[in-house]
């Protein structure tokens, strides 16, 4: 489905927020998606519902995932696709290979997924930064008190 806005105007971006259940750190979730693309599989997430907001999501979003209670990573999405499964129609949000890390923000659990304003997603994380490895409440402590 296309953007619907019919003003001319450039859709705004919009991303989307998802826990990614059974993983309790980023490498897992790297090792996880490097072993489904050396399986010639594309990485693709199933969701039941398609966001209504489809182009500002395909306008430059990513899936930022919780992980172990905190927005840990971000991964692109690049497509919307249709899945026919024995429950139904379902959407699949194609996702880039590249994680990018983005600073760790706290998020209580919810199901499904959120939309996430680009206004309110962490940064993404600099090249190198001391507190990397530290549990992610330490992080935004430190990061709040203005030690990194």
């Amino acid at each position: 489905m296309a953007d619907r806005r019919t003003d001319g105007e450039t859709p705004k971006v919009v991303h989307l927020l998802k826990i990614c259940v059974g993983v309790d750190q980023v490498e897992q979730l790297e090792l996880w998606q490097g072993q489904r693309v050396a399986r010639g599989e594309q990485l693709r997430h199933v969701t039941r519902n398609r966001p209504r907001r489809d182009g500002e999501v395909l306008a430059g979003g990513s899936l930022y995932w919780i992980i172990a209670g905190a927005i840990r990573v971000r991964q692109r999405i690049v497509a919307l696709d249709r899945v026919e499964t024995e429950t139904g129609i379902k959407c699949g949000l194609v996702l880039a290979p590249e994680l990018v890390r983005t600073e760790p923000w706290l998020r209580r659990p919810h199901q499904g997924w959120r939309y996430l304003e680009a206004k309110d997603a962490p940064p993404d994380l600099s090249a190198h930064t001391d507190a990397e490895g530290l549990p992610p409440d330490l992080q935004v402590a430190l990061r709040d008190l203005g030690v990194y």
